[in-house]
């Protein structure tokens, strides 16, 4: 079993030093690249600093695009990989990218459709 790397994720400071920049936000999924966990419609609570580890769920921004996807390790580099074949995972020379962590998923309007994916 290969040993579960822990990453801290700083983002870049916000313009004129806003402190909310720090603060859980959320995201509707849009498409349909990370089913089946992940369907169109739900909604994703991403923390900006939260600790990413491989199999971490993550938003990042590749070549000004914004992505949601699975960090994977692997000996070469990081991953960005959707859950849906159809799409091509994509590598990261470093962590750069990576603008924070899912740690939640709730389908609008029903309460107990909550999942959570840090402790």
């Amino acid at each position: 079993m290969s040993e579960r790397k822990i990453v801290p994720i700083n983002p870049a400071p916000a313009a004129g030093g806003d402190c909310g920049a720090a603060e859980p936000f959320a995201l509707m999924v849009l498409g349909d690249s990370m089913e089946p966990e992940f369907i169109e419609g739900e909604v994703i609570v991403v923390e900006p600093e939260g600790l990413a580890t491989d199999g971490s769920y993550v938003i990042a921004q590749v070549n000004g695009e914004w992505t949601f996807r699975q960090l994977t390790r692997n000996a070469e580099c990081w991953r960005l990989t959707a859950l849906n074949p159809a799409y091509a995972p994509m590598d990261l020379a470093d962590l750069t990218p990576i603008r924070g962590v899912v740690i939640q998923k709730s389908k609008p309007g029903r309460r107990r459709a909550l999942r959570r994916y840090v402790d």
